[in-house]
């Protein structure tokens, strides 16, 4: 009960963690946003960012179950992360890495929605967010 209770809490902390980020894009201070998501990786999930791009899209969901024991809210909480760092890159016209952040956070909350035993009206509503903005990259791709 107690490491269910604490990755509830940990999925709560995250959405106030993302809304700080992007807020901090809407107003346009971007060096902070970024500073605030790199803290969020190891505050939440006891590694840098690029540990996690390093990653191949499998080894996001069952290698980090079956090799380093995440659970479904640790994925959960990668996917925001991947997320907003998806929105930050987009900001900074990082379009290229955008859309590899944005293509690991659908992989996560696809595999979520698939295997995770309860449904989430915003896990479907991410889902079709990213979605429409990866359609949105590569129809910019082939026109470019």
């Amino acid at each position: 009960m107690f490491q269910k209770d604490y990755i509830l809490r940990m999925v709560e902390m995250i959405g106030e963690l993302i809304a700080v980020v992007l807020g901090l894009l809407k107003r346009g201070d971007l060096e902070q946003a970024e500073r605030v998501l790199e803290r969020g990786y190891m505050d939440f999930l006891r590694q840098d960012a690029a540990f996690f791009h390093s990653l191949s899209n499998e080894k996001l969901t069952t290698g980090l179950i079956e090799e380093h024991h995440y659970q479904h809210g640790h994925l959960s909480v990668l996917a925001e992360l991947f997320f907003a760092e998806g929105e930050l890159c987009n900001a900074q016209g990082e379009l290229e890495r955008a859309s590899k952040c944005y293509g690991k956070a659908l992989v996560l909350l696809e595999f979520l929605e698939k295997e995770d035993r309860t449904w989430s009206e915003k896990r479907e509503e991410r889902i079709s967010v990213i979605g429409k903005k990866i359609a949105t990259f590569n129809a910019n791709k082939r026109l470019s």
